[in-house]
């Protein structure tokens, strides 16, 4: 009775934070843009199969149930993932509290909403919240187990083992941690030895069975994806920027706190407190040493999530022993580090700020742009042919293009990024992976390319690949995204063969002044510029959107012609041009520099702009 008393105030403080975290994620999640990952997940939400290249059916199952429920926006197609993700504080205080006490529950549970990486869950429509609930179920029937084997327990894991196993091939790590702890415990060897733990283990294993089914059928596809080619598997330095991450996202105070739950539950006497703190300690430290070995150019921030979560019930009993100064600390970071996360998700929703972005490291291009092209792509199919279709040149542009114009079934070409994050083999299973001007022939296309979804050094091989699918390219509708940062290029094809050298948007590059650099009212602009198949004209010098000088255009540069191999633009090498630059009315401050450089096939494109800072 004591203890429910003393937990009434924490309890209230629980409820509140969830009630705030919650309805702050609703209203983020109604307006954020749509991630390129949430955009696929939706097409395959709409391509329903049992499995799939990249992932298990349940994160695309749910996806489909929101937008049934909701129809085609935002936040119908993350509401499933949201009433999950809400699910995983409470279920955390309920285990807390009842292997540990009342109070120590609800101080768990207030841990779980506010350790950013769980408190941000279901923001995005993505198989962690599945996963984390997974975890919870299993972590919590394991607990039971190692006290009394019964029907309730064995359910349960079924029930965990079962949503993990159609959550996401990386919940393999949960089941094989899982296992080593409880058989490093007599009384976890004595519970694995009961009929009903084998008949739970049988059916979350037989859930994988789609997904075995799906790579038997297609050369082990996603499991070669995701265990062998999106990996090096070679030792690189990258693997503390991984452990420095960590630190930033659970923040430095709670990572201390919950690294000594795990070191002093390790050498608990309670076998439940043991298998806490073992559960935990080795996902997390497991997936550090992964991070010296692993993938380092996908997101992979949130892989140790299961292991702080196993840890979150052990808390408490730490923070009870630590000053009042030093337990507020912990929260207020946390509590800091979650409104952070959220206020960048607030950020990128707002396209003003995010503009503002476009000259920084950490730029959203994931999120951005894909409203702004679905606009000019319906503008841009109103002055074609009937019958035009649209074809994107990678899964990015036909998933997000998909989601917005209502069509699941937007042709994709052939590209690196479709390999790269393993979607080419479904889109070749869907049947929409397009070989180019074999497949339309005399049909119009407007064919959509994603001209920053390459590295700019692969950019021209790119657009001659292009060619290669589609012809000599006709003019494009270049559009430039917060200052061209997220760029792309629209090119009506008529479905007329076309004939000649590879005709390429135009490449540029500024050589002065360099990005941020500090100027006056007179300035000078150099560089570079040509158009493969027929040149440029003219290069005219843009400030913040308008023309403020010509450029003499023409310089011989011959090293720009040996650096990009296999260009063919005519004027190679009288490619480089400079400019004197005076400015009158600008204010001191930011400014974005850019270039509009004319074909000699009449077309007219602008550049990606840069920051300068104008001083006088």
């Amino acid at each position: 009775m004591r203890d429910q008393d003393e937990a009434q105030p924490i309890r209230r403080l629980f409820w509140a934070l969830w009630a705030a975290v919650l309805l702050l994620k609703l209203g983020v999640a109604a307006r954020l843009p749509l991630f390129v990952d949430e955009a696929f997940y939706w097409q395959e939400g709409r391509h329903l199969a049992a499995a799939y290249s990249d992932l298990p059916g349940l994160t695309a199952w749910l996806a489909r149930l929101g937008v049934e429920l909701g129809g085609d926006r935002l936040w119908a197609l993350r509401a499933p993932f949201l009433a999950m993700s809400a699910l995983v504080p409470w279920l955390l205080a309920r285990i807390t509290a009842r292997e540990f006490g009342e109070r120590q529950g609800w101080v768990a549970g207030c841990f779980g909403v506010l350790l950013p990486l769980s408190g941000s869950l279901g923001l995005l429509a993505l198989p962690d919240a599945m996963m984390a609930l997974a975890t919870l179920l299993c972590l919590d029937a394991g607990a039971r187990l190692l006290r009394e084997v019964d029907a309730r327990a064995a359910v349960e894991l079924a029930a965990g083992l079962a949503l993990g196993a159609l959550s996401h091939y990386r919940f393999i790590a949960v089941i094989a941690v899982g296992g080593v702890v409880l058989l490093c415990l007599p009384e976890g060897r004595r519970a694995l030895r009961d009929v009903r733990v084998l008949i739970a283990a049988a059916i979350g294993a037989s859930a994988w069975a789609p997904l075995v089914a799906w790579n038997m059928d297609n050369a082990d596809a996603g499991l070669r994806f995701q265990l062998v080619d999106r990996h090096p598997w070679s030792f690189h330095g990258e693997g503390l920027w991984f452990v420095a991450i960590q630190a930033l996202l659970v923040t430095p105070p709670l990572l201390i706190a919950l690294s000594v739950a795990g070191a002093r539950g390790a050498r608990a006497a309670s076998p439940i407190v043991r298998y806490f703190a073992l559960f935990g300690s080795l996902i997390v430290l497991g997936f550090f040493v992964l991070g010296f070995f692993a993938d380092t150019e996908r997101v992979s921030f949130h892989w140790p999530l299961p292991g702080f979560m196993a840890l979150l019930p052990l808390l408490p009993g730490v923070l009870a022993r630590w000053p009042q100064w030093a337990r507020r600390l912990t929260a207020a970071t946390a509590g800091a580090a979650l409104l952070a996360i959220l206020g960048y998700y607030l950020v990128v929703s707002m396209p003003g700020l995010r503009a503002r972005s476009a000259g920084e490291k950490w730029y959203p291009s994931n999120f951005a742009g894909w409203n702004e092209l679905a606009d000019a792509v319906r503008q841009r199919q109103r002055s074609m042919p009937p019958g035009a279709r649209i074809v994107a040149d990678n899964f990015k542009v036909g998933a997000e293009l998909g989601f917005a114009l209502g069509d699941p079934r937007i042709p994709v070409l052939d590209h690196p990024i479709n390999h790269k994050h393993g979607r080419a083999p479904q889109l070749r299973l869907w049947g929409l992976q397009s070989a180019g001007r074999a497949d339309w022939g005399a049909t119009p296309v407007l064919l959509v390319v994603g001209a920053t979804e390459v590295e700019y050094k692969n950019l021209l091989r790119r657009y001659h690949r292009l060619c290669e699918m589609a012809g000599p390219l006709p003019p494009p509708q270049m559009l430039n995204i917060d200052h061209g940062r997220q760029r792309f290029a629209l090119f009506a094809l008529d479905g007329a063969a076309r004939e000649g050298a590879c005709t390429t948007p135009a490449m540029a590059w500024l050589d002065a002044p360099s990005p941020g650099r500090k100027v006056g009212r007179e300035f000078d602009v150099s560089g570079w510029a040509f158009k493969d198949g027929v040149g440029l004209a003219r290069v005219e010098i843009m400030l913040d959107g308008r023309v403020v000088a010509q450029a003499s255009y023409g310089r011989e540069l011959p090293g720009v012609r040996e650096y990009w191999d296999g260009s063919n633009d005519p004027q190679h090498p009288r490619v480089g041009f400079d400019a004197k630059v005076r400015l009158d009315a600008e204010p001191p401050g930011r400014h974005w520099l850019g270039l509009r450089l004319h074909g000699r096939d009449g077309s007219v494109e602008d550049w990606a702009e840069q920051p300068i800072e104008v001083r006088y």
